[in-house]
């Protein structure tokens, strides 16, 4: 439709012209090919703050003390200042606009932590449709806690980890929710999801995935419990036939006195040793033993495969346990099995895994795959947007390119595919990410892959860090006349003084306005270098 890089004459097309049914919102967004970050003020003077990002509307910006004690929300604003000449631009900046106060202005400081708790910096979720913010706090890690009540063996445990629930607005702390003893992975927002108003928080330790629900009036709800029991009257029928087995037990020692042994158990209570496997485990094994026994219809042909692929594998999806969740929609969870060492390790690709997709309403695993599969592969180049389960109202995430709805993505993914020296490693690398994390990639447009081109090794819409490097990063026009439009620098202008210390760098980008700051740090735990990326 533009056919002319001048935004003037844009501005004139869109006056004159209709773009076709269905592309308006497409061809609205190629105006950021004109409006960019192509400014930046080096080493901005700015408090001592943890930065995490901006909520996904582009309301809220998120800090932490640097002692994790406490939260500092800030409202971003544009950049204003006077200038006695004509032409502005030729001057450069005033002293003051080179500081953070000018672009953030700040609302409130709210302390979450207690003395013995610490503000998870990697962890933060958004409601948009009501200005929700969940965030979390927790004590230490305890690796060599005993595994009692139910634990899993090998998993860690904090003592105390809370969820707060907080109206961005104003800052006031909605409702808190408490595990004690218990271990979720805050990292990333791996082992919690957002959907909607639903929240899964998945407990590692006890192989528990709970499901919450954030009412309207900011109260967390307690919506069910997944895990040792699938259905709400799970745990009051097995209580009931405990005391049935209890009262029969005890009728028949009264008739044979001397055939009773004393277990030293309360009677009406199960023996946790000798329980039922958990619940969601039953359903799992289930699926597995009916899928194959429908593989065959001849008897013998039955027997012999149920002994080489369930049987056989029996003790190994036993010993499974639950990595990770996701909503995939209101009624369906996609959930990541695997063996305990690669649930607490930092980098799991290499365990085998297994992804099963379970129907909260029925109680049933639909479908499950093997993490190296090529049936799930399939579904993943094809649907990938649909594994990024993304609240209905939200349609600026419509545009996070993927292989799935950007050619570019998918051209970029055909030659990584084709340089693989080793197709199932690739499919098996591929698939290491689902489920995915919640709310982990950024929606600015200058990601938008249609729009722009830019080394995803150094930079990405993911929400994570990166190995820092002294030079620029570019960002090149994907249409005609592919030129450069700007450049995004972490760190001083003159490059690292010191070039053998190791550093890391993160960007965190205005999902609508152009607008970025990179942050460069060391590992040596010296102060941050801040650099803020606008149009001027």
């Amino acid at each position: 439709m533009y056919r002319s890089s001048n935004i003037v004459a844009r501005i004139f097309n869109r006056q004159i012209c209709t773009p076709a049914p269905g592309t308006s919102v497409h061809h609205a967004r190629r105006f950021y090919e004109n409006l960019v970050p192509s400014y930046t003020v080096y080493e901005v003077e700015c408090p001592d703050h943890s930065f995490r990002k901006f909520t996904d509307d582009g309301q809220y910006f998120i800090s932490f003390s640097r002692n994790h004690q406490e939260l500092i929300v800030y409202r971003p604003r544009w950049l204003s200042f006077s200038c006695k000449d004509e032409d502005c631009d030729k001057h450069d900046l005033p002293s003051r606009a080179k500081r953070f106060d000018s672009f953030f202005t700040q609302l409130y400081c709210v302390p979450l932590a207690s003395c013995n708790e610490l503000i998870c910096k990697d962890f933060f979720l958004y409601w948009e449709s009501k200005q929700f913010g969940l965030f979390a706090t927790s004590t230490a890690q305890s690796h060599d806690a005993p595994a009692v009540g139910g634990a899993v063996h090998g998993v860690p445990s904090i003592e105390k980890i809370t969820f707060h629930l907080l109206r961005l607005e104003d800052g006031e702390i909605l409702d808190k929710k408490v595990f004690c003893n218990d271990f979720v992975n805050l990292a990333h927002n791996t082992g919690v999801f957002l959907y909607d108003d639903l929240l899964a928080i998945v407990s590692l330790r006890y192989q528990t995935i709970h499901v919450l629900q954030i009412r309207d009036a900011g109260n967390l709800v307690y919506v069910r419990a997944i895990g040792e029991f699938c259905r709400e009257d799970d745990e009051l029928f097995l209580n009931s036939n405990a005391q049935g087995m209890a009262f029969f037990d005890k009728n028949k020692q009264h008739q044979f006195p001397g055939n009773h042994i004393d277990n030293h158990m309360p009677q009406g209570q199960t023996n946790p040793e000798n329980s039922f496997l958990s619940g969601i485990k039953q359903r799992l094994l289930s699926f597995i033993f009916q899928g194959l026994w429908n593989e065959e219809r001849d008897e013998t042909l039955r027997i012999q495969g149920l002994r080489k692929k369930f049987y056989f594998h029996f003790q190994d999806y036993v010993d499974l346990i639950i990595w990770k969740v996701q909503f995939l929609d209101r009624h369906h969870l996609l959930i990541k099995f695997g063996s305990v060492d690669g649930g607490v390790a930092r980098n799991a690709d290499h365990h085998p895994a297994f992804v099963a997709v379970y129907n909260m309403d029925t109680t049933e695993i639909v479908s499950f795959y093997q993490n190296s599969a090529d049936e799930l592969y399939l579904l993943f180049d094809q649907f990938c947007d649909h594994f990024h389960a993304t609240s209905r109202n939200l349609m600026y995430m419509n545009f996070i390119s993927s292989h799935s709805n950007n050619i570019h993505a998918r051209e970029q993914l055909r030659s990584i595919k084709d340089k693989a020296s080793n197709p199932s490693q690739f499919v098996k690398k591929m698939l290491a990410s689902l489920p995915f994390c919640c709310q982990s990639q950024s929606p600015s447009p200058y990601f938008d892959q249609s729009l722009f081109r830019f080394d995803d090794k150094l930079i990405s819409a993911t929400d994570r860090h990166r190995q820092s490097t002294d030079h620029p990063i570019k960002f090149i026009l994907r249409r005609y006349p592919y030129s450069l439009k700007f450049k995004i620098k972490p760190g001083p202008e003159a490059g690292s003084m010191d070039g053998r210390a190791k550093k890391i760098s993160s960007f965190l980008f205005h999902p609508i306005l152009p607008l970025a700051l990179s942050v460069q740090q060391t590992l040596f735990l010296q102060p941050s270098v801040v650099n803020i990326h606008f149009r001027r």
